[in-house]
């Protein structure tokens, strides 16, 4: 992959603190034309550079460059159901998500980028509870594939995060060698990538590199949900 762009410049972080410091309509329509310069602009052309690669790890991912229903996430937070009324996510969120779900509950690959830190997630996040049931039972039907994908590449540079239960899911041993990875809620791996990186031209490079690290892991989540991959 040849690629010198970049993407994002300093001005995004800078934005998003004063976003945080000021997270109210009013300095946001102040200051709108900055998010659609420093932040959706950028975002955008990442999206669709990123195509190309996505297609040789797995035909059936998205890369979508639209700021409403694609690959990049609304910063409207939606305030319907949360006590914090703040109207603004502080973050920046890309999700190259599996081609036959719609929503974040989907397998995919994710950059975020924020002030306090960025990273790329690879995996599921908080699946539905159907969908987390089949993906414990293809674990634990195929756990040495399973080891094998979190083992190697994948674990040099990934750790996984999200929520676990506290007890073993129903149907499975609490003494069973993978009942970490069954109790978990949420089925993704974060890496960790700093903002020299994020507003260097080898971001698209690097990113993709360690979306292919993460290739096993979410193709064996797509063969516990039967998706192709």
């Amino acid at each position: 992959m040849s690629d010198t762009q970049t993407y994002f410049s300093p001005a995004l972080f800078k934005y998003l603190r004063e976003l945080k410091a000021n997270n109210q309509r009013e300095w946001f329509q102040d200051n709108k034309s900055r998010y659609e310069d420093q932040i959706k602009e950028p975002a955008l052309q990442f999206i669709a550079a990123f195509s190309r690669p996505l297609s040789r790890i797995s035909s059936e991912f998205q890369a979508v460059p639209k700021a409403v229903g694609g690959s990049l996430f609304r910063i409207y937070r939606d305030v319907r159901f949360s006590k914090d009324k703040t109207p603004y996510k502080t973050h920046v969120g890309i999700h190259f998500r599996h081609r036959q779900h719609k929503d974040a509950h989907a397998p995919g690959f994710y950059l975020h980028l924020a002030d306090e830190g960025c990273f790329v997630g690879a995996g599921i996040w908080r699946p539905q509870p159907a969908e987390a049931r089949k993906i414990r039972a293809g674990i634990a039907a195929r756990a040495t594939e399973w080891k094998r994908s979190t083992s190697g590449n994948f674990k040099n540079h990934f750790a996984f995060s999200g929520d676990s239960l506290v007890r073993p899911p129903k149907g499975f041993d609490a003494d069973h060698v993978l009942i970490e990875d069954l109790k978990r809620k949420d089925f993704i791996g974060i890496a960790s990538v700093s903002k020299k990186l994020v507003t260097s031209k080898t971001l698209l490079e690097e990113f993709a590199q360690l979306c292919v690290a993460a290739k096993p892991v979410v193709r064996s989540l797509c063969r516990s949900l039967d998706l192709p991959f």
